[in-house]
């Protein structure tokens, strides 16, 4: 089973994202801002992360820069999630190293094929 770490500070929609990735048959984790993300991801190493750009504390660009400059986690393909879909923004998630991106409300029939397309389905 494939699994992956929602990194959300929104109860609401981290659920969402757990529902709708859960049903699928992904294992879904769920931590709410980048220091637990990177606390959890020092003993686990989910297939992908799904990275709110917005979080308390460091955000969540921030947050991928150091996952991508880690040779223990830079191979985790990372989905940038924000709410703030300014132009130049994707270009920023990119730069940050986010492989996709991706405008709230979240598309819940793009975000599962995105999902696959990065990481395959959930077997």
């Amino acid at each position: 089973m494939k699994s992956i770490l929602v990194v959300e500070d929104n109860k609401t929609n981290a659920q969402l994202l757990k529902d709708v990735l859960g049903v699928r048959g992904y294992d879904v984790d769920i931590v709410m801002n980048g220091d637990d993300a990177l606390k959890k991801l020092e003993v686990t190493h989910p297939d992908l992360i799904l990275m709110d750009v917005q979080l308390p504390g460091m955000d969540g660009l921030e947050v991928t820069r150091i996952l991508k400059n880690n040779p223990k986690t830079q191979d985790i393909p990372v989905i940038a999630i924000t709410a703030y879909a300014l132009k130049g923004d994707r270009e920023m998630a990119m730069q940050a190293g986010c492989d996709e991106y991706m405008s709230k409300p979240i598309n819940t029939r793009e975000l599962p094929k995105m999902v696959e397309r990065l990481i395959g389905t959930s077997d």
